[in-house]
């Protein structure tokens, strides 16, 4: 399983799940043109995705979808409430599901799980290597974690978590009180510290990146977010890569190998 996370912030997010056979993209939050160049920076033809999932419809993360869609060939799937909440997506070839479905890719399964956000019907993707049994998940807007979202995110191999605000700095910001209150309620964004419990929760030997995503261009920093997560997974089984991602930098590939023991449970089931 490889990860490319192409762009993550209030000015765009994607990321790309490849298990050799099958790729998808999650999120396509930038113009069909950036996503040519940032797919070309990864090596990756934008031919070669077969299907783009919608976490929600927030432009940060579909605007690009539509238009892409038409030009690539790409098979587009969102929630029914996140189709009903974008107007661009009305008119386009839409694959609807209800939030919590499982989708199938190739060899590859999709679980799409719903998260708390202020957004009609917004999911977070746990995305597994039917063959190989490796896992990635793509996590974030979300303002908190349901038992649901943490049972699913257990047992990855690449987490795609968001760690949108340092507290102290949204405090301090230049958003008005309203705004910081919508981004650290429960229905916002995860702070910092949010991450850090997270990520301690996830620990385990077998996860071998987290990359930290969503990151506030305004009340947050990779310093300050790398430390706090990095503190809390210090006496935790984790012995993978933690990375910051950012807004204008092509990420990965984040490389997961093969799981024996799942990926013959997993062969034999099918």
């Amino acid at each position: 399983m490889k990860v490319w996370v192409l762009g993550s912030g209030s000015r765009g997010n994607a990321t790309v799940i490849d298990n050799g056979s099958t790729r998808v993209l999650v999120d396509a939050g930038f113009s069909s043109r950036e996503l040519k160049r940032r797919l070309g920076s990864a090596g990756i033809p934008p031919e070669s995705i077969e299907a783009v999932i919608i976490t929600h419809e927030h432009s940060d993360h579909m605007c690009g979808a539509a238009r892409s869609a038409h030009r690539w060939n790409w098979s587009v799937h969102a929630s029914a409430g996140t189709v009903l909440g974008a107007p661009e997506l009305v008119d386009a070839d839409v694959r609807t599901f209800d939030a919590g479905a499982t989708l199938t890719f190739g060899t590859m399964s999709v679980q799409t799980v719903p998260v708390s956000h202020d957004a009609t019907e917004p999911i977070a993707v746990i995305a597994t290597d039917i063959v190989a049994g490796a896992r990635a998940g793509v996590v974030m807007d979300l303002g908190r974690v349901t038992t649901q979202l943490r049972d699913a995110i257990r047992e990855l191999d690449i987490l795609v978590l968001e760690s949108n605000h340092d507290e102290a700095m949204l405090a301090r910001g230049p958003y008005p009180l309203s705004v910081q209150r919508r981004i650290a309620g429960a229905s916002g964004h995860l702070s910092n510290r949010d991450a850090a419990i997270i990520a301690r929760m996830c620990a385990h030997s077998g996860l071998q990146h987290l990359v930290l995503a969503h990151l506030s261009e305004q009340c947050n920093t990779p310093d300050h977010a790398l430390a706090s997560v990095s503190a809390a997974l210090a006496r935790s089984r984790f012995r993978g890569r933690v990375t910051a991602a950012s807004q204008d930098v092509v990420h990965g590939a984040f490389v997961a190998g093969r799981r024996g023991a799942r990926a013959q449970q997993l062969a034999l089931a099918l």
